[in-house]
């Protein structure tokens, strides 16, 4: 069982429910946006009956927009199906209490099919352990983490909406990087988010004042990629319930306002052997200025090569392209280096902690998708000792010869569509669910007028 302050088994949760300090379970799972979905249980009938059976829900639910509106054109479910039942199966290793709320626990489940018991192929968490396996399976391990930013801001999420969403107020008036006096101003939410992580079993290793006002990141722990993955999604679920719960509200939009920064999901990763005690990412061999092993090596050259394949994974949003400009420390372009925040890929660290980090993912990416896509790449990078190229120094934004990462998702979502790889790895039913997934946010995007075109064409058109 996980050790982490605040984590649970159920056990220590039936005694915490006979003591009544424990009355609701929360019983969830992730969807595609990466959302928590699910039912609050009482916690006595949780441990009588959801603990051995699990509990249904609806399968509209991984087919669905974010209004919550069935969408047609899915082959998982429809209203020619009659949109029927899942079963959600609780992963006991993540149950874990959920401090920031009264008297509750958290558990995370994995989707199964009413009539085949089988895992949902397009449920997230099912996506990314079924790469996992295949880790297993040729003898790695992955470890990683996730590096979340966010914007938080002295508006309710009631008197955001009231705006529509226009002249909003940041929590800072200024850029804030590694700023301690305003990080101050804003610690009544973000210290309170510290402190409940950490009493739920989502140990944080620091937060700072991040490239906007009011701009935060806060960086977890390192760890394997499942449990990182679980950790990602109940922080940014706590974030939110926190920042409400004090009048304020807060966004993990990749680029909520054009004049700002965006916030990202940098993604962590190295391999390690089959018992996860050993890192295999260093080694003899000299790549720069690296001593790497041929798994390293590899590695990157497959998260490289296929980076275009996968990109809306990585990018979900119409939205998410926005924040890929030059100068404002999101990349442009496919290239790796050293310590360079220019770079796509940075590598950092030495020895044992030698690690490559991505920074294309967007703070808005559903983690179970974004690291599954990465494990794959990378597998196949493995599989097929595919080479990176050599290493960039200086400027990316300025190199117009470096291969560049999708402008729109229209393009993204084209390229992963059109990639036999992609359709090879992940399924032929996955990549044409999350396709259709993609082009749905596309749609009602297109169809949308904005302020924009409102402030520009409304008197001049």
């Amino acid at each position: 069982m996980n050790s982490h302050r605040g984590m649970l088994d159920p056990k220590t949760l039936q005694r915490l429910v006979k003591e009544e300090k424990i009355e609701t379970v929360l019983v969830v799972f992730p969807d595609m946006y990466g959302r928590l979905l699910g039912k609050r249980v009482v916690a006595r009938f949780f441990l009588d009956k959801v603990l051995l059976d699990g509990i249904h829900a609806c399968d509209y639910l991984l087919a669905s927009d974010m209004e919550m509106t069935p969408v047609p054109g899915y082959k998982f479910t429809s209203w020619d199906t009659g949109y029927g039942d899942f079963r959600l199966k609780p992963d006991l290793k993540s149950l874990r209490l959920a401090s920031w709320l009264d008297k509750t626990a958290l558990v995370l489940c994995d989707a199964y099919e009413e009539e085949k018991d089988e895992p949902v192929a397009v449920a997230p968490r099912t996506i990314l352990k079924k790469k996992l396996e295949e880790a297993r399976r040729t003898g790695f391990f992955p470890m990683g983490a996730s590096e979340l930013e966010f914007f938080l801001f002295s508006d309710t999420y009631e008197l955001a909406a009231d705006k529509q969403y226009v002249n909003l107020r940041p929590a800072g008036q200024y850029i804030e990087d590694y700023h301690i006096l305003q990080g101050t101003k804003e610690e009544h939410v973000v210290a309170a988010l510290r402190h409940h992580l950490e009493h739920s079993g989502v140990p944080v290793e620091n937060s700072k004042g991040e490239w906007g006002p009011g701009q935060q990141e806060l960086n977890l722990e390192y760890t394997n990629f499942l449990e990182m993955c679980d950790r990602h999604v109940i922080f940014k679920h706590a974030a939110k319930e926190i920042a409400w719960q004090q009048g304020r509200s807060l966004t993990f939009m990749a680029k909520w306002n054009s004049a700002h920064a965006g916030s990202s999901m940098h993604i962590h990763a190295s391999l390690w052997n089959e018992n996860g005690t050993r890192a295999l990412f260093a080694g003899k061999e000299k790549l720069g200025p690296f001593h790497v092993s041929p798994v390293f090596r590899w590695f990157l050259g497959g998260w490289m090569s296929h980076l275009r394949d996968i990109f809306p994974f990585f990018a979900p949003y119409p939205t998410s392209y926005k924040r890929y400009v030059a100068g404002s420390f999101a990349p442009t372009a496919i290239a790796w280096s050293y310590d360079n925040r220019t770079a796509g890929f940075r590598i950092i660290g030495e020895g044992p902690s030698l690690h490559i980090e991505c920074r294309t993912p967007g703070a808005d990416a559903n983690p179970y998708l974004s690291f599954a896509a990465t494990l794959a790449a990378g597998l196949d990078g493995i599989a097929k000792k595919i080479e990176p190229p050599p290493m960039f120094q200086g400027d990316m934004y300025k190199a117009r010869e470096l291969p560049q990462i999708p402008k729109t998702l229209h393009e993204a979502v084209h390229t992963m569509e059109q990639s036999t790889w992609a359709r090879s790895t992940f399924g032929e039913d996955v990549i044409d669910h999350y396709v259709h997934f993609f082009k749905t946010e596309q749609q009602k995007f297109d169809e949308a007028v904005t302020t924009w075109e409102l402030a520009r064409y409304f008197e001049r058109a």
